[in-house]
């Protein structure tokens, strides 16, 4: 877990944020700094299996472990005893969102922000292969196959793929269980989505996202009966919103959604 408190004298909340599949806290040095500037602290880390983490690498037993290494942060957020805004990115956006209902009320975010939430995945294995993570799953669960992403898919900034090619701690194989972990957690988020908490929710999302299932985002979102949600998608974006050439506009949005709302936060 990683603190970067901003020089501000009267900061305005704490951002906690959790990174996507195959990446880690590395990638998200500009939000970072971006929310520093404009008076925020910031918790990020490494998820299990990712990044700086120790372990094999893409590798989860269960999803619930990845809720275990955020409740962490979240209790340092509310440390602070300022308004804490959860900041969450495909499979983070993911791990986000079901973490809601497996954490005390107490350490809830008071705004919830997802990034292109991994909803659904573009490009479904064919059911052969699904078939063959079925068995793979019971006799060798650790197996490790390429991720399948296509290089340089989640943005179109030349500089931030440029970075990644060079960056041997970026995960570019997962393993069987960790697949069909996933999957399931991605059927578990639709199937609750009516359990969803009432939290002011902020959905961010690429509208030409080559990894996320964009459709299957909006499904979800549409399910959910809560009080303060809204949804903006940015035409030609990326999956990585945050990380795509025009991130300013989206960092813009974002921090307007969470402003409008830190007075009503106790």
């Amino acid at each position: 877990m990683w603190i970067r408190e901003t020089s501000e004298k009267e900061p305005k909340g704490v951002f906690v944020i959790v990174h996507g599949a195959g990446e880690y806290h590395v990638r998200y040095e500009w939000v970072v700094q971006q929310l520093n500037r404009s008076g925020y602290h910031v918790i990020i880390g490494d998820l299990p299996g990712q990044g700086t983490t120790t372990g094999r690498r893409g590798h989860v037993s269960e999803f619930p472990e990845y809720f275990r290494q955020v409740r962490p942060w979240l209790r340092e957020a509310r440390g602070y005893g300022l308004p804490v805004i959860q900041l969450g990115h495909s499979m983070g956006g993911l791990i986000s969102l079901l973490v809601q209902n497996e954490i005390k009320p107490s350490l809830r975010p008071d705004i919830l922000v997802l990034s292109s939430p991994c909803l659904g995945l573009a490009n479904t294995p064919p059911i052969y292969k699904r078939a063959i993570s079925r068995v793979l799953n019971q006799v060798w669960p650790t197996l490790s196959l390429p991720s399948g992403l296509e290089p340089g898919s989640g943005t179109r900034d030349e500089k931030m793929r440029a970075r990644d090619r060079a960056d041997a701690s970026l995960v570019k194989k997962v393993s069987v269980r960790y697949y069909r972990e996933l999957t399931a957690s991605i059927r578990r988020a639709h199937e609750e989505a009516s359990l969803f908490p009432d939290l002011p929710l902020f959905v961010m999302q690429g509208g030409d996202d080559r990894i996320v299932d964009k459709e299957e985002v909006k499904r979800w979102f549409n399910a959910l009966d809560i009080t303060d949600k809204a949804y903006r998608e940015w035409p030609g974006y990326f999956h990585e919103v945050l990380n795509d050439p025009g991130k300013e506009e989206v960092l813009l949005q974002m921090l307007a959604f969470v402003t409008a709302r830190l007075h009503m936060v106790k």
